[in-house]
Formats: structure tokens, sequence, C-alpha cells
């Protein structure tokens, strides 16, 4: 199956992560909610599929373009 890599939007906290490994997931679903600058950016699938990997911790630093999740599609 292919693979979709989902890179941060921003640079912040990946401040909650909504879905888990395996869960299906369509296009524009929310995966984290990022926090920067006190302001939450939700960051959505860019494809449906099913999240493979889950490549950060709730809470952990993030930056702009780092590997966030990873779908199969």
């Amino acid at each position: 199956m292919p693979e979709v890599k989902v890179l941060s939007e921003v640079s912040g906290m990946a401040w909650k992560i909504v879905v888990t490994e395996g869960q299906a997931v369509d296009e524009g679903d929310e995966l984290m909610i990022a926090e920067s600058m006190k302001v939450e950016i939700p960051l959505t699938a860019p494809a449906a599929g099913t999240v493979k990997q889950i490549c950060v911790d709730e809470g952990a630093l993030i930056s702009e373009d780092e590997l966030v999740f990873v779908l199969e599609t």
C-alpha cells in the first residue's frame, strides 16, 4: 500500500494527538492539534487511509516540516 508522510506545518508543541495507530481516517479528519505561540492549530489528514505510525509523542516539541504521521492509503 502507498504511504503518505504527514509533516508538521508549524513549530511548537504536539498539544493533543486525536488518533491512534491503526485508525481509519478520511481526508480532512483531524490528526493532531499543535500549539504555537498560544494558538491551537489543527493538523488534518491530506488523504483517506489508515494511521500507520504516529512519529511524535503528545506534549513533544515539534519543528516545521517534521514527520509527525505516516498514513497508508
